[in-house]
């Protein structure tokens, strides 16, 4: 890991070795993982990348990390597909879907969980922990599984069955908290502190954030090493929006692109829970913290920790944030899987409604090449879906006439 120097300050510079901490003594800001960009541009290339795995292990010169001894699992190298169909319905022009439903949890958490354990283990970390809204609870028990590690999640009490069942499955001890994810992340804070566990977005988290960064990585190779002109992201925390973007902005450092990128950066929330877009149409600098209350539950973090990082990155890039209703969230959800056959959770169903308002606004425009990043599979949020529409088209006796007699216009002459 000869490209991995230190971690820093994000506030405040100072530099700390490389352990399992996550903020500076001095000032109290978030530690990132600083890197040695001549180290890296001597080691990476586009054919060193190519010749990789098919995962985020191809990218092992761009992360903190190295590749834990099954690199070879399938995590990451998710398909980038043209939505032309979407960007007919929007009135747009060039759209593409990240569709990260793919990974193995079925979410991008997979890709940030395969860093932070990886880590974990060079640490020597015998127990895998996390505080989570659903995805990353999946993510983490499935990877210490794998790994023969221990596994505490602690998610908020109301969280979806299927989530909550989907970790259990793996043999975790599931923690349900009676508080919302604010809450519960600061009862995890304190049990770090006093735990030698490898808390995945706590004292792991400068590592476990930069597994975010692949997305961009592969959003540039998947275009022929090109850039989009606009990406539309999902903001819970903040930290995934910050990181594609400057996932973009690491590609150029170390050579890998022509040009320096001039990505449009958009985020995306649910009106019962959106900080970040509030002080973006308001044009403030304080993020005031809110209580959750929306159907999208992996976003339902009311205290946004990257939040005005995010907020920086859209302002700084020319983008927006738009705040979707929950009525948008469930026809966001219904439009990509009946134009593109993607079914997304809810947090897919906030960034295709926050595309299709950004699109009317005109702050995503016709002539740009967009890239919309769905973040996590329908099936971990079904009740959102259930009601008119999610059952039969109709309900027939087994006879053929009782066929053409409730779909007419399939007969012959018709």
């Amino acid at each position: 890991m000869a490209h991995v120097q230190t971690l820093v300050c994000r506030e405040c510079g100072h530099q700390y070795p490389i352990a399992p901490i996550y903020t500076c003594e001095f000032c109290f800001g978030p530690l990132g993982v600083a890197y040695d960009t001549e180290a890296q541009r001597a080691t990476v290339s586009r054919e060193s990348i190519a010749a990789g795995p098919p995962s985020i292990w191809r990218y092992r010169d761009l992360l903190p990390v190295d590749p834990p001894g099954d690199a070879s699992a399938r995590v990451g190298y998710t398909p980038l597909v043209r939505a032309d169909r979407l960007a007919s319905e929007l009135g747009l022009g060039e759209v593409w879907v990240k569709d990260d439903t793919r990974n193995p949890t079925n979410s991008f958490k997979d890709r940030v969980v395969a860093v932070a354990l990886a880590k974990a283990l060079e640490f020597g970390i015998k127990t895998l922990a996390c505080a989570s809204t659903g995805n990353l609870a999946n993510a983490v028990a499935a990877a210490a599984a794998r790994a023969g590690l221990t596994s505490y999640v602690f998610i908020p009490a109301d969280l979806e069955f299927a989530k909550i069942a989907t970790t259990a499955i793996y043999g975790a001890n599931v923690v349900a908290v009676d508080g919302n994810y604010d809450d519960v992340n600061r009862l995890c804070a304190e049990i770090a502190a006093e735990q030698s566990w490898g808390f995945a977005n706590i004292n792991l988290r400068p590592f476990y954030a930069e597994g975010s960064k692949t997305l961009a990585y592969e959003t540039s190779e998947q275009l022929g090493w090109e850039t989009p002109d606009h990406v539309v992201v999902p903001v819970a925390s903040g930290s995934l929006l910050t990181k594609i973007r400057a996932g973009f902005d690491d590609l150029f450092s170390v050579g890998l692109l022509n040009e320096k990128p001039g990505v449009r950066i958009s985020g995306a929330q649910a009106q019962g829970c959106s900080p970040v877009a509030t002080a973006f149409a308001d044009n403030a600098q304080v993020i005031n913290p809110v209580k959750p209350a929306t159907i999208a539950k992996s976003l339902a973090i009311g205290n946004p920790a990257d939040g005005y990082h995010a907020l920086d990155a859209v302002r700084e890039t020319r983008g927006g944030i738009a705040a979707v209703t929950d009525d948008e969230i469930v026809e966001g959800i219904r439009l990509l899987a009946r134009t593109e056959g993607i079914f997304g959770e809810t947090a897919a169903g906030v960034t295709v409604a926050s595309l299709k308002r950004l699109a009317e606004e005109g702050v995503v425009r016709p002539d740009e090449r967009v890239v919309l990043y769905v973040t996590g599979h329908g099936l971990k949020t079904l009740d959102a879906v259930a009601g008119p529409g999610s059952g039969p088209t109709a309900v027939i006796a087994p006879t053929r006439q009782a066929f053409a007699d409730a779909f007419p216009e399939t007969q012959p002459g018709r």
